[in-house]
C-alpha cells in the first residue's frame, strides 16, 4: 500500500523536528502522519461499504 501524503508529509516534519529539536514541529508531524493514516483508514471502510452495497444490489437483482 502506498504511503498517504499527510502521512509523509507529517514523517518528513518529524524528522526535520528532531534534527532540529523543534518539539512544535514534530507535533504538527505527528498530527499529519495521524491525520493521513485516519484518511487512508476512512478510504478502506468506504471501499468495503461499496462492495457490500454492490453485492446486495446483485443478490437483489438475482445477479
Amino acid at each position: 500500500m502506498a504511503i498517504n501524503p499527510d502521512e509523509a508529509k507529517g514523517r518528513v516534519k518529524k524528522a526535520v523536528g528532531d534534527i532540529t529539536d523543534n518539539d512544535e514541529l514534530k507535533n504538527e508531524g505527528r498530527v499529519d502522519e495521524a491525520s493521513g493514516k485516519v484518511k487512508e483508514a476512512l478510504k478502506t471502510v468506504e471501499n468495503k461499504a461499496e462492495e457490500v452495497v454492490e453485492k446486495v444490489r446483485d443478490a437483489v437483482k438475482g445477479d
